[in-house]
């Protein structure tokens, strides 16, 4: 069902004054909203905190000492703009800001790439060990890329390797390209248009992916925040599992002998495990959060591939 949109009262901007009055205010506005949290947040005063930082250009954290500093007009006129995106159209917060950060790095976002979130951050910090051996790590394929962010961390956390960023959509790869030359990394990653596989040559150590993994019936309740992301990069059959099989079954001729798949499937765990009983997936799990990400050698996808 629709919501109605929450009337901002443009006289808040004489009632309110300070950094402190703002914040309050928004995060009162925030839960009036009962917005939905999960771009990078998991509270309304974080997205304030963020919205205020982007409204006043605020480098880091906001200290304590400055609540009490006021706001000129324009700040208060631009604060109130980026509150009526958050709170009548349920824009997240990444895509009003066009700031999105994932492995402590900061990257480029509109709505034509997902928000980064993954998990798979985590496997980078560790160089995918212990699931290959890091010095046998040159060349590493990011399927499904979007906005690069998982090619490009994991070029910066392996110095030594060659990166390969697929995705089918043209305008995601554009943002890709902006987040590759922000990093300054135009040398070790390389952007490729391509359904999966069809226009890939060569092998890999590392194949990672943050595919499309949505099913049918969770595309059909999802919040109003996330109707603001790519369908193409959600939406994934009745399953969830359309792409995910498609990998499943060619994967072995991309990969070295000795390399991994790693592939995040979120909610559809299950149904892959009942789509494929007998197949021994390795399930991940995660310091800091998150869940349903899957590793696969070359030998068991060789192993298996009848069942593929």
């Amino acid at each position: 069902m629709k919501r109605e949109l929450t009337v901002i009262n443009k006289a808040v901007q004489t009632d309110l004054h300070t950094i402190g009055d703002w914040l309050r205010w928004m995060v009162s506005s925030f839960q009036r909203a009962e917005l939905f949290y999960g771009h990078g947040t998991d509270n309304p005063w974080d997205d304030a905190v963020q919205l205020l930082r982007h409204a006043l250009s605020w480098p880091g954290e906001i200290p304590r000492e400055m609540m009490n500093a006021r706001l000129t007009s324009g700040e208060k006129q631009q604060l109130l703009v980026l509150v009526e995106q958050r709170v009548n159209l349920r824009k997240p917060v990444p895509y009003i800001t066009h700031e999105a950060w994932f492995y402590n790095l900061d990257f480029y976002v509109d709505e034509n790439v997902l928000i980064p979130r993954s998990p798979i951050a985590e496997l980078i910090e560790q160089h995918f060990e212990p699931w290959v051996e890091s010095s046998k790590i040159h060349r590493v394929l990011d399927l499904c890329t979007g906005s690069g962010c998982i090619g490009i961390a994991c070029a910066v956390e392996l110095p030594e390797t060659l990166v390969d960023c697929v995705d089918i959509s043209k305008e995601a790869l554009q943002i890709a390209r902006r987040n590759v030359d922000h990093h300054d990394l135009d040398e070790r990653v390389n952007l490729i248009e391509s359904d999966l596989f069809d226009q890939i040559q060569g092998k890999y150590d590392v194949i990672v992916s943050n595919p499309p993994y949505v099913d049918a019936e969770d595309m059909s309740s999802l919040p109003d925040e996330y109707r603001h992301e790519p369908a193409l990069a959600l939406e994934a059959g009745h399953d969830g599992l359309d792409i995910v099989r498609r990998m499943l079954k060619e994967g072995k001729h991309y990969l070295n002998p000795h390399g991994v798949m790693i592939i995040e499937v979120g909610n559809s765990a299950v149904a892959l495990e009942d789509s494929f009983p007998t197949v021994p997936f390795t399930w991940l799990e995660f310091e800091r959060g998150g869940s349903g990400v899957f590793v696969i050698s070359y030998e068991e996808l060789v192993r298996y591939q009848n069942i593929f």
